[in-house]
């Protein structure tokens, strides 16, 4: 019997990671002279960050802000869906930062319909919101990942449980 090899396409980021730097960009808003006293305030969820502050200005550059403390710390920008600026009491502004997670059932067809149509040695098959490949040849599986490197989606993809 031949043997199988296998990968999981997953679409998630690590928690912690994400943890540090709101902690990190709340630090630099409260060091920094032009933000100092705008009284601004991040509140992380499990479901996403929401931003407080006191006018759109002083948001785009708290976004900024947690955009490159992110980076730093290897998240995808694609975890972050910016929701629309509110008006909150007085001039104050608030804004929902939802955090993807899980490829939605869309973009598993999609996937999985891209590796049917260009790997015919390869199985792609939706497992809720991770797509797992099968293939006889690891050599299959290293270039499905590299096919899905390129795809240009809305989502961060890692892949995982490479055996």
């Amino acid at each position: 019997m031949a043997a199988t090899f296998s990968f999981d396409v997953v679409s998630d980021f690590d928690w912690q990671e994400l943890v540090n730097a709101v902690d990190q960009t709340e630090r630099e808003i409260k060091s920094r002279y032009d933000l100092k006293d705008t009284k601004t305030s991040l509140e992380l969820s499990k479901d996403g960050i929401t931003i407080n502050t006191d006018s759109e200005f002083t948001l785009d550059a708290i976004q900024t802000i947690l955009q490159t403390k992110a980076a730093k710390r290897n998240l995808s920008q694609k975890i972050f869906d910016y929701g629309k600026v509110e008006s909150v009491s007085g001039n104050r502004v608030q804004q929902k930062v939802n955090l993807r997670k899980g490829i939605s059932s869309e973009i598993a067809k999609e996937l999985s319909k891209t590796i049917r149509n260009e790997f015919k040695k390869v199985q792609p098959s939706i497992q809720g919101d991770v797509v797992r490949v099968v293939a006889k040849s690891k050599d299959d599986l290293q270039e499905v990942m590299q096919r899905l490197r390129q795809e240009d989606l809305a989502i961060a993809l890692q892949f995982t449980n490479y055996r």
